[in-house]
C-alpha cells in the first residue's frame, strides 16, 4: 500500500507525456499543410562577358579614328582600353577607349550589369526590367509605368514611346533629358538626320528615342552641346536589356576646334550598330 501512491503518480506523469506529444504532433501537421512560394526563374546570364575584349579590334578601329596612325605601343595602349573599377566583377564590369585624332578627340565606354534578384518572389529578369526602366526614365522616354516579366517591346515609332516602365532605385547612367517623337530609327542608312560627316548639328539630329529590335528593350539618348558652352562635346548613350543583364554604351566626340559641330548622326548610327554586336554576341 505504501508503493500506491508513486504508481499513481507515475501514471499520470505519463498520461501527461502522452497528451503533450499528441499536442505537438498536431501543430506539426498543421503546419505542414501551409502553402509553399515557388521560387521565380533564374536569369539567363550567370557571367558576364570581359568587356575590354568584347568589342573587335576592327570595331575599335573605326569608333577611333587616328589610333590605328600611333606608333605600335600607343596603339595598343589604346586598342587594350581601360577596365573600370568595379567591387563585383560578377555583377559588374565595364572598360573605356580613348582616341585623339588631329580633328577631335573620340572615346568610347561600355558598361555590362548582371541583375540578380534576392525575392523569391521576383524574378532575375523582372529586376532587371525594373533597373533598366529607372534608366528609361531618367533619359526623358517614359511617363507610365508597365511592369512585368511579359511586357511588350519598345518601339521606336511615334506614339510608342509612351510605354515605359516602373522605375528603380538605381542612379541613372546619363543626366535626365527630354525626347520628341521620331521615325523608326532601326534604318541607320535614312537621310532624315542629314548628311554624313557634315557636322550635323542638334536642331538637326534624331533625338533621344527606344529602339525597337535591340534586345528585350532598349533606347538611345542623344546628349548634344549645352546650350551657351563654347565646347562643342557630344555625346550618344545606347541603354538595352537583353534578360538579366543591362548593358550601357556611350560614344563621344570633342572636336579640336570649337568652330566645328560633331556629326550626331554618325555618333548614333555608329553607338547603335556597336550595340548590336553586343546583344548578339551575349546571345550566343
Amino acid at each position: 500500500m505504501a508503493y500506491v501512491p508513486g504508481v499513481a503518480l507515475l501514471a499520470a506523469l505519463v498520461v501527461g507525456c502522452s497528451a503533450g506529444s499528441d499536442s505537438n504532433a498536431n501543430g506539426a501537421d498543421s503546419k505542414a499543410g501551409s502553402p509553399t512560394v515557388t521560387p521565380a526563374p533564374p536569369g539567363k546570364y550567370l557571367t558576364l562577358p570581359a568587356p575590354c575584349r568584347a568589342v573587335p579590334r576592327g570595331t575599335l578601329k573605326d569608333l577611333l579614328p587616328g589610333a590605328a596612325q600611333l606608333p605600335g605601343d600607343q596603339q595598343e595602349k589604346v586598342f587594350r582600353g581601360s577596365a573600370s573599377v568595379t567591387y563585383d566583377t560578377d555583377r559588374k564590369v565595364g572598360c573605356s577607349w580613348k582616341s585623339d585624332a588631329p580633328n577631335a578627340t573620340r572615346s568610347l565606354s561600355i558598361d555590362f550589369e548582371r541583375v540578380v534578384s534576392y525575392d523569391p518572389a521576383v524574378s532575375d529578369d523582372d529586376r532587371a526590367d525594373t533597373v533598366y526602366a529607372k534608366k528609361e526614365k531618367a533619359a526623358g522616354l517614359s511617363s507610365s509605368a508597365t511592369p512585368g516579366p511579359d511586357a511588350e517591346k519598345n518601339t521606336g515609332t511615334p506614339g510608342e514611346k509612351e510605354k515605359g516602365k516602373g522605375a528603380d532605385a538605381e542612379e541613372p547612367e546619363d543626366p535626365a533629358g527630354d525626347a520628341t517623337a521620331s521615325a523608326d530609327p532601326s534604318s541607320s542608312s535614312s537621310p532624315s538626320g542629314g548628311a554624313g560627316g557634315s557636322g550635323v548639328g542638334p536642331e538637326d539630329a534624331l533625338p533621344s528615342r527606344v529602339l525597337d529590335n535591340l534586345g528585350d528593350a532598349a533606347f538611345l539618348h542623344d546628349l548634344p552641346t549645352r546650350a551657351g558652352s563654347t565646347a562643342q562635346h557630344h555625346t550618344v548613350s545606347v541603354v538595352f536589356r537583353t534578360s538579366n543583364v543591362v548593358v550601357t554604351v556611350r560614344y563621344a566626340e570633342q572636336p579640336a576646334l570649337v568652330t566645328q559641330v560633331p556629326d550626331s548622326k554618325e555618333l548614333q548610327e555608329k553607338a547603335q550598330a556597336l550595340a548590336r554586336k553586343l546583344a548578339e554576341t551575349l546571345s550566343e
